[in-house]
């Protein structure tokens, strides 16, 4: 390695693809590859996995939603990378807005009246004022 009057590194970078053919460059320190193909092939080692297993990938990541007879709500974030507006799909990231009715949105799609939301706000908020106020009835007096 030969170094220049200001102590940077001259050696030309040689970019090679990740082994694993996904389109990203390896390095030699993650043996030639990628840092997410590299992630994995550690977490089937932690976990005792053979590399010539024939367990896939998808079976191994956690945010892979259980197999279940019940069809989950289109609205519904399945675990499948970035949380998205329901409306628009827009990523949100960690500033998306949770709503009553159970779904993510967007800045735009937040308020209820512009997604269409099904959650009864007047039966909550008529129920929660019901609790707070009961109804206080004297008890009946005895007649002289």
């Amino acid at each position: 390695m030969e170094k220049n009057e200001t102590g940077c590194q001259t050696d030309p970078v040689v970019l090679t693809l990740c082994v694993n053919d996904c389109g990203f460059f390896g390095t030699p320190a993650t043996m030639n590859m990628c840092s997410k193909c590299f992630a994995v092939s550690v977490r089937n080692i932690f976990n005792g996995i053979l590399p010539d297993s024939p367990v896939s990938e998808v079976a191994l990541s956690p945010s892979a939603p259980a197999e279940s007879s019940e069809k989950p709500n289109p609205g519904e974030d399945q675990g499948q990378g970035p949380p998205r507006c329901t409306m628009c799909k827009k990523r949100v990231g960690l500033t998306g807005f949770n709503c009553r009715c159970g779904n993510v949105f967007c800045n735009v799609h937040r308020y209820s009246d512009k997604h269409e939301c099904k959650f009864d706000y007047r039966a909550t908020a008529k129920d929660a004022i019901a609790k707070a106020n009961p109804v206080v009835k004297p008890e009946k007096l005895d007649k002289i």
